[in-house]
């Protein structure tokens, strides 16, 4: 079968289309024809600095997939050949709190990603997917989407009537987006693109703010507010920005921090003085995962995917994540 392969430290030009053999399923694994990835940031990161990661060359790139199950090994129960099926982000993160082992079962850093034809995975690292979505859409949830949703309800406590900030428009905020407007919250969202605003209108939000045009966003969404702040902040630009979102969220509410992308240097008194809660959130679990179906399906909802490549056209995806200028997912159909 063939995979794309991290082979050394060169960036994208050390992605490489490798022809490799795979074994049976052992015991407790199902074999996966995978049919669709869906790329993140971490996995364009991984990429361009393993070293930096500490992740063993060569690697499968990618936590995201979904497809068919193939064949089960030994002493599965629960999947048959031609179930549809998405792996779990953490392959070995089942339930309750995060642990040191399920951090070391994060597929495509940790261990062998998604970015194959087939793959053998944990039987109980896998999630079967709701009947209404392609095999594209049903891979966008494994990391964006389960973070999103964990952010919201688990962590944020999302009830109808709260209002939620969200920072751009990458995969993360378009999620909590559609999970925060079915559940009947007020979404504000930001971005530096007016044409990105008008879509995530369209998607339902509230309120809009150009950061570009509006540097003091916090501001803005305090004024929309009445000076209250919002009650819930999905955080997903890192220390850069987040001394704004302290700012904008109310007293005793909640940040739940993904992000990454802006460096900078943060004053936590406003944390203290302001009573906020504030979750590092990273995926989450299996049982978590399959709750998050559950609403999918119940809703109907479907994943906001910008654009598709071909398999064999993989690095152009991640030049496309790279670029910024998607709103949603990207996706690699195989």
């Amino acid at each position: 079968m063939r995979a794309w392969q991290i082979e050394n430290t060169e960036g994208l030009d050390g992605l490489k289309l490798a022809e490799l053999e795979l074994p049976d399923p052992g015991p407790g694994e199902v074999r996966v024809r995978l049919r669709a990835n869906a790329i993140n940031y971490r996995d364009l990161s991984v990429i361009s600095d393993p070293v930096a990661r500490d992740v063993e060359l060569p690697r499968i790139p990618n936590s995201d997939g979904a497809g068919e199950v193939l064949a089960v090994g030994a002493g599965v129960t629960g999947f048959a050949p031609g179930d549809r099926v998405a792996g779990c982000f953490f392959q070995n993160w089942i339930d309750g709190p995060c642990t040191a082992e399920a951090m070391a079962s994060a597929m495509g850093g940790e261990i062998e990603g998604v970015l194959a034809e087939e793959r053998n995975l944990r039987a109980d690292g896998l999630v079967k997917i709701p009947d209404h979505l392609s095999f594209a859409e049903a891979a966008t949830l494994p990391c964006a989407g389960l973070t999103a949703w964990r952010a919201l309800v688990p962590v944020g406590k999302l009830k109808a009537g709260d209002t939620v900030l969200l920072l751009g428009t990458g995969g993360v905020s378009i999620f909590a987006l559609q999970f925060a407007t079915l559940m009947g919250a007020r979404v504000i969202i930001t971005s530096s693109s007016d044409e990105k605003l008008a879509k995530a209108k369209a998607l339902g939000a509230w309120q809009t703010v150009n950061y570009r045009s509006t540097p003091d966003w916090e501001k803005a969404v305090l004024e929309m507010t009445e000076g209250r702040g919002v009650d819930l902040t999905v955080e997903v630009g890192g220390a850069g920005t987040l001394q704004k979102s302290i700012a904008a969220t109310r007293i005793a509410g909640t940040i739940g921090f993904i992000g990454i992308l802006a460096g900078g240097e943060v004053n936590p008194r406003p944390i203290m003085s302001k009573s906020l809660t504030v979750q590092g959130i990273y995926v989450g679990s299996r049982n978590l995962f399959r709750d998050m179906n559950r609403a999918i399906a119940a809703a109907e909802l479907r994943p906001v995917i910008d654009r598709s490549f071909a398999f064999e056209d993989a690095p152009e995806a991640y030049r496309t994540m790279k670029a910024a200028g998607h709103f949603g997912k990207l996706v690699i159909e195989i």
